[in-house]
Parts: C-alpha cells; sequence; structure tokens
C-alpha cells in the first residue's frame, strides 16, 4: 500500500513539474495547449492548474483562441521579481519584470567598450536596487537575474573566447554579481538570449528549430533545436561573426583574419560611406536607407547577401525552417531581408517544403535582454516556493 501510494506521489509531483516547465517553456499557454504539450489529460492537467493557482505558483487569465473562449496559464507574478541584463559593446541596458514575463521597468546606461569588469558589476547592481526601489519592492524580492554578454560564455559564467569582450576576461560573472546582490545569476551569451526569447515569446514559438541572426557592432546567431537553444561545449555555438570569409582580409579581434565581422560589422558598413558622411552612425545608415539613400540601400544590401552565403551553410547543416533576424540592420525591413533572403536560396538547396523562412525580430531591440529576463526565470525552480 505504502509503495503503491509512495508512486502515486511521486507520479503526481513529476506531472506538477511538468506543467511548471512548460509554462516556463513557452512563457504562457492555455489549458487545451497545456494538454496537447505536456501529454497529460484533460483532468489531470485541469487538477493541477487548479492546484497550483490555489497556491500561487501560477496564475489564470481568460483569453480566447480561435474564437473561443479559453484559460490562459502563466507563472505567477507574486512569485517575485527577476531581471535581465545586456551588457553590450556600448551601453548596458536593465529590464526588471516578474514571472509572468511582465515588464515593470527597464532603463539603459551608455559605457566603453573597455571598461572594467568591476565597473560595469557595480553599475548593474546599482540600477538594479534603483529600480526595485522604483517600483516600491524589496531587493529581498530579486530571486534571479539573467545577464548577455557579446561573447561566448562557458557553463561556469566565464567569457571562453579571449578578445571579444576586454576588461571582462577571467571573471567569474555570475559569481561577482551573485555577491553584490545575493540571489541567483545566470550568465550566457547575448546571441543566444536573443534566440531563447524568440523561441519562448516571440517570431519563433511555433516552430522547433530556428536561427536567431543579429547584426550589429558584430554578427552573431543563436541555434534553437527542439526548443532549446544549443551552445556547444563551450559556449561558442552560433558564433557565425568569426567564420572566414576572406583569407586575405583585415585582422580581426578575435585574432584571426577575414572574419564575417570584418566584412559586415558596423565599422566595416561605415567605412565606403565616410567620405560622403564623415559622421555616420550605424543608427543613420539604416535611417538613410530606410528613406531612400541608394548608397546606404546598396551597402546593406550588401552586407545582407555576405551574410545570407554564411547563414545558408548553417541552414544547409541544421535545417531550420525559420530565421529570426535582429539587430540595426533589421530596422531596414526588406531593404536587408529581401537580399538575405536571395542569399539563402541560392546558397541552400530547394526542398519540397519551401524556402527557409525569413522574419524580422518580433521582439526588436529588447530580444537579448528579454533572453537574459527568460533564463533568470526559466532556472529557477518556483515548484516549491509556495510551501517555503
Amino acid at each position: 500500500m505504502s509503495r503503491t501510494t509512495g508512486s502515486q506521489s511521486s507520479l503526481r509531483e513529476a506531472n506538477r513539474t511538468l506543467v511548471i516547465e512548460t509554462v516556463k517553456e513557452f512563457g504562457g499557454l492555455t489549458q487545451v495547449e497545456l494538454i496537447d504539450a505536456t501529454g497529460l489529460s484533460a483532468a489531470t492537467v485541469s487538477t493541477i492548474v487548479k492546484e497550483l493557482t490555489s497556491s500561487g505558483v501560477v496564475d489564470t487569465q481568460p483569453t480566447s483562441r480561435s474564437g473561443r473562449r479559453a484559460q490562459m496559464v502563466t507563472l505567477s507574478p507574486q512569485t517575485g521579481l527577476v531581471a535581465g541584463v545586456h551588457v553590450a559593446r556600448r551601453q548596458i541596458r536593465v529590464l526588471l519584470g516578474d514571472f509572468s514575463y511582465t515588464t515593470l521597468a527597464s532603463t539603459s546606461l551608455p559605457v566603453p567598450f573597455d571598461q572594467p569588469a568591476d565597473t560595469g558589476l557595480d553599475r548593474i547592481a546599482l540600477l538594479l536596487a534603483e529600480m526595485i526601489d522604483g517600483v516600491g519592492r524589496s531587493t529581498s524580492d530579486l530571486l534571479a537575474v539573467g545577464i548577455a554578454c557579446p561573447a561566448p560564455v562557458d557553463a561556469t559564467g566565464m567569457v571562453s573566447v579571449r578578445g571579444l569582450m576586454p576588461g571582462w576576461e577571467d571573471e567569474q560573472i555570475g559569481e561577482l554579481v551573485a555577491k553584490r546582490l545575493g540571489c541567483a545569476v545566470h550568465v550566457d551569451n547575448d546571441a543566444n538570449l536573443g534566440a531563447l526569447a524568440e523561441v519562448t515569446l516571440g517570431a519563433s514559438r511555433e516552430v522547433a528549430d530556428s536561427l536567431w541572426l543579429t547584426v550589429s557592432d558584430g554578427v552573431g546567431a543563436g541555434l534553437v533545436l527542439g526548443r532549446r537553444v544549443h551552445r556547444g561545449f563551450a559556449g561558442a555555438a552560433g558564433e557565425i561573426g568569426h567564420v572566414q570569409v576572406d583569407p586575405t582580409g583585415s585582422i580581426c579581434r578575435c585574432g584571426n583574419r577575414g572574419c564575417l565581422e570584418t566584412v559586415v560589422g558596423a565599422e566595416a558598413l561605415l567605412a565606403p560611406l565616410r567620405p560622403l558622411h564623415p559622421h555616420l552612425t550605424l543608427r543613420d545608415l539604416v535611417d538613410r536607407a530606410v528613406h531612400g539613400d541608394a548608397g546606404c540601400r546598396r551597402v546593406i544590401a550588401d552586407a545582407a547577401a555576405t551574410i545570407g552565403r554564411v547563414v545558408g551553410s548553417v541552414c544547409q547543416m541544421v535545417n531550420p525552417p525559420m530565421v529570426v533576424v535582429g539587430g540595426p540592420l533589421a530596422e531596414s525591413g526588406e531593404v536587408f531581408l529581401e537580399p538575405l533572403r536571395a542569399a539563402l536560396a541560392q546558397h541552400t538547396i530547394r526542398h519540397l517544403l519551401g524556402p527557409v523562412e525569413v522574419v524580422p525580430s518580433r521582439l526588436g531591440s529588447t530580444a537579448e535582454v528579454t533572453g537574459a529576463l527568460v533564463l533568470a526565470v526559466q532556472r529557477t525552480d518556483v515548484t516549491h516556493r509556495s510551501e517555503t
């Protein structure tokens, strides 16, 4: 009898955990969608959702699907606070939210690219303390922080490739922030977290496999397989910016020669336009292209074609149905997307099911910092929080 009771209890606990983790993975689902995603019976899902709602682990809100009323299940905002941080090359962006992925506050701060890690980490801690106070909460409510870095990060939270993040190498970033904030801190590459955000809350939510592509100061990609970000053993999967495209090209900051980033990174894009526009920025390039500047449109289209050749090789190996494009160049719309699609079509074999779909990011400039917040939520165990 006790063995049967124990087995039933273990099964209930496993089903409860499965429901919670599935809600985390998709950022919220209706009960009908939960049944499909978990494979559990309608009665089991209904019972578990009621239990989790009464214990404060999940929330339900009325919604509609295909014209029918439904109940959307999300993690409860009352679970606590989480934060996402994006340490970009020129700024730090911080997002404060809750476990239902609702944004409570956001801010950004310009920073020099080569600032020491201690300085950056102190600023992150200070910004978060101010934001938490600003929403009338206590720092003890902050349960986890995710940090997106512009470089590969290994499992220990350290930058795993030298030269890409000066001043932050040889630092246990997560551990140092955790000491400052007194909560769990999780660190990953920003392209990986852009991909995580899109598959959880954005454009690739409906597909199992996808590629996230971002073009800004550098070029990066995040690869999602089976709705899981594929990071590689050193966290360096998706570093397409350091694929060689010109064996005789310029030396890259990674130490190699002729990397994609040296050809289509921000400085490389702006260089041929400097004689005409000496003070041109990447933002100006995109704005001018959108408004019809022929030279700016040509620069962006050429970059898209070059990137498309590299992305085509990735798609040929992995065969995802979708490429999601973020970063400033994506804001030029079809000026960038159309030649990217053409290059992909040229450099991948044709399938009867059709070409790879290329779509703009649904989360835009907030994708990476949102992914950092998603990482914080997904790495936090809320299963027993109501019991503690």
